[in-house]
């Protein structure tokens, strides 16, 4: 697991990609503190992690990215953690369109391509 507060680079992400089904790297994303956690098995792991440092559990979004994806279809907005109906999200998804813009936001500005 790896903490992202400043850049990482796509080639960097394919690698970890390869160790997971379907090429993809799992990661958690803060939205107040634009950091995020990937390179894991479970979003529920990179959670706990960005708890430990600090986060505020309304803030962390679970997504997949999919790095040989093009720009359009590489996020994925899918992750048990997301499943919250006590902050308004009933689904794995991410339901508010606003809190998946800015978590695209905050992918773009971290991932360097």
């Amino acid at each position: 697991m790896q903490i992202v507060r400043e850049k990482i680079t796509l080639e960097e992400l394919k690698k970890m990609s390869e160790k997971m089904h379907d090429n993809l790297v799992k990661a958690v994303v803060d939205i107040e503190k634009n950091i995020m956690v990937v390179d894991a098995g479970m979003h529920a792991d990179e959670e706990v992690v960005l708890l430990e440092e600090g986060s505020q559990q309304e803030d962390l979004w679970g997504i997949n990215i999919y790095p040989y994806q093009s720009i359009d279809k590489w996020i994925e907005f899918d992750s048990m953690i997301n499943l919250r109906p006590s902050y308004g999200n009933k689904t794995r998804s991410v339901d508010d369109i606003k809190v998946q813009e800015r978590i695209k936001k905050i992918v773009e500005a971290l991932v360097s391509k």
